[in-house]
């Protein structure tokens, strides 16, 4: 039971049900996640989601990077929700189930791929860090390019956001589906 009230349709004020409308007839077709707390402030939702269908649908990386970078925010975070959601999302990405195991069990992963090895350290150092080393930095920007490493922060800022909401709020997972990752 999330910490935060579900607002039926029929209870929405003008600007609440715009936003409802726009995120069932979009591409993520319903209001799980983030999006039942956020409705609570529907111009901050709305500002919220335009950055989250940037990071998610439009930005340069492939979605086996962006995958890798929101997989590696929610464990930081033990996002439940955010696991549950993108792990299926990596693998139909391209993202190996080792890789994905790995980062579940807070193990590192080895990585074949170089890109996939930058965007690990590169998320990792800015988790945990606070910041990137200049070996990182060069890395990184050396496999994805100026805007792949501007994208990769946008990813991975908008999906701590993501984080705090879903463990602020407490939003639930679908019923019956047990947490996927271990505290």
């Amino acid at each position: 039971m999330p910490r935060i009230p579900t607002i039926e349709p029929s209870a929405m004020n003008d600007q609440q049900r715009r936003f409802y409308d726009n995120i069932v007839a979009g591409p993520r077709g319903g209001m799980g996640g983030p999006f039942q707390a956020w409705i609570h402030s529907p111009d901050f939702a709305d500002r919220a989601q335009n950055v989250g269908e940037y990071c998610r649908f439009n930005s340069v990386l492939e979605p086996r990077l962006s995958e890798l970078a929101i997989l590696v925010t929610a464990r930081k975070w033990t996002a439940q929700f955010e696991w549950f959601a993108h792990e299926p999302i990596a693998l139909k990405g391209g993202l190996s189930a080792g890789i994905i195991a790995d980062i579940k069990e807070r193990r590192t992963p080895t990585f074949e791929a170089p890109d996939e090895a930058a965007v690990y350290a590169f998320a990792m150092e800015l988790h945990y860090d606070n910041k990137i080393t200049d070996a990182t930095y060069a890395e990184a920007t050396a496999r994805l390019g100026d805007q792949g490493v501007v994208d990769l922060v946008g990813v991975l800022g908008y999906y701590v956001l993501v984080a705090m909401t879903l463990n602020a709020f407490e939003m639930p997972l679908p019923d019956g589906v047990p947490l996927p990752l271990a505290p």
